[in-house]
């Protein structure tokens, strides 16, 4: 029944529409009143269209049903138009602007039902065409009629045109504050995708280096010492890599780390540091330099599908890689076999495999991975000519 306002908007209302009521009240006081139910019938006119005036904004529909109440009194008393009953306006505007869907068609039919009603009423009075419809006085009564419903219906559609365009503002305003909110979840998921692939990889290969180490420490010091620094590079590798990507993080016009073909074989040595036999296979090789975009998704395809191999991969088993680069597309395909008895033998439908299917897509193409006959296989086709 009631909206939301501010105390000033609040205060302003009954402000003008008491000042507004001693207007009408103080216009009334002139029209020689000459019995004395008159001035009672005007004063409470008057009152009653002030109030109505007073919460138009707060509860539209209590004020059409005053507005409503002051009209029925006025022509009970047979009093004639007044100042007060200008307060109708406000109130229709009020029911189209601020009104729920009922009040807002409700609001409507008072403008037809209000014409239509003051026509007829004005038509008994004495003073306004002698009291009575006739053939003579029809013309002027369908005047009436048609100045009653426009000057009624005008307050109502002026009402109607600014909820329009607040509705319209507001949709703006929604549709804005979306389009942010999907604009930071797409960054996040990339920063995030981004994220795994740095750290997943990283680690994958430090584990593997720390557990050869631990192993031949005993038998051969120079092997825990070359893993100790392959360990080394990798975690300063990995650790530039994420405080870029935190320097993105924090400002969002930050790039973050972008490889491209010239680092698969610093990927590619990292892998048989870990102990990994890997047989790389490029035929035929890229005619020129193939778009970024098809790099880096080439290259993060390979890093996520070398580090399942590494990480759930049949131990002392070889991974196969094969790049084709054809005229219009290069095919990726990564091979390692896998232990059927172990429960973590095939990656599980986490982030890396999530990942590697939205690179693939960012760049127009697509992928499977899957077990099969033994190995898990990850396959996948990226158009040359670029991102879709």
């Amino acid at each position: 029944m009631t909206r939301p306002l501010k105390p000033h908007q609040l205060v302003l209302d009954v402000m003008l529409a008491g000042l507004f009521g001693l207007v009408a009240l103080w216009s009334e006081l002139g029209n020689g009143w000459t019995d004395a139910v008159a001035p009672v019938a005007s004063a409470l006119t008057c009152l009653l269209m002030a109030g109505a005036l007073a919460v138009r904004r707060l509860s539209p529909a209590v004020a059409l049903g005053i507005a409503w109440a002051g009209a029925i009194v006025q022509m009970s008393f047979g009093r004639p138009p007044i100042v007060a009953d200008f307060a109708i306006f406000g109130v229709l505007y009020a029911t189209a602007a601020y009104g729920t869907r009922i009040v807002f068609w409700a609001g409507l039919a008072s403008s037809l039902v209000g014409s239509v009603v003051i026509t007829g009423y004005l038509f008994l009075l004495p003073e306004f065409a002698g009291g009575r419809l006739t053939l003579a006085t029809l013309p002027l009564a369908a005047a009436t009629l048609i100045a009653a419903a426009f000057a009624l219906g005008l307050s109502w559609t002026v009402g109607a045109l600014v909820r329009t365009a607040t509705r319209a503002r507001e949709s703006r305003r929604a549709a804005l504050v979306a389009e942010a909110d999907a604009s930071a979840e797409q960054e996040r998921v990339r920063i995030a995708r981004d994220m795994h692939d740095v750290v997943a990889h990283s680690l994958a290969v430090v584990i593997a280096q720390a557990d050869g180490a631990r192993y031949a420490a005993a038998s051969d010091p120079a092997v825990a010492t070359e893993a100790l620094g392959t360990i080394s590079t990798t975690a300063r590798a990995a650790l530039a890599d994420v405080r870029l990507l935190l320097t993105q993080l924090r400002h969002s016009q930050g790039d973050g780390p972008q490889p491209t073909l010239a680092d698969l074989e610093e990927l590619y040595a990292q892998v048989r540091a870990a102990g990994v036999v890997l047989r790389v296979d490029v035929d035929p090789a890229p005619p020129g330099e193939p778009p970024a975009a098809v790099q880096l998704a080439v290259f993060r395809i390979l890093q996520e599908a070398l580090t399942n191999a590494l990480r759930h991969g049949a131990e002392g088993g070889a991974v196969d890689v094969r790049l084709a680069w054809l005229a219009d597309r290069v095919d990726v395909s990564v091979r390692n076999p896998v232990d059927a008895a172990a429960p973590s033998a095939e990656p599980s439908r986490g982030h890396g495999l999530i990942g590697m299917r939205e690179r693939a897509q960012l760049a127009g193409g697509r992928i499977e991975a899957g077990a099969a006959a033994g190995e898990f296989v990850v396959t996948a086709s990226i158009p040359v000519g670029g991102a879709r």
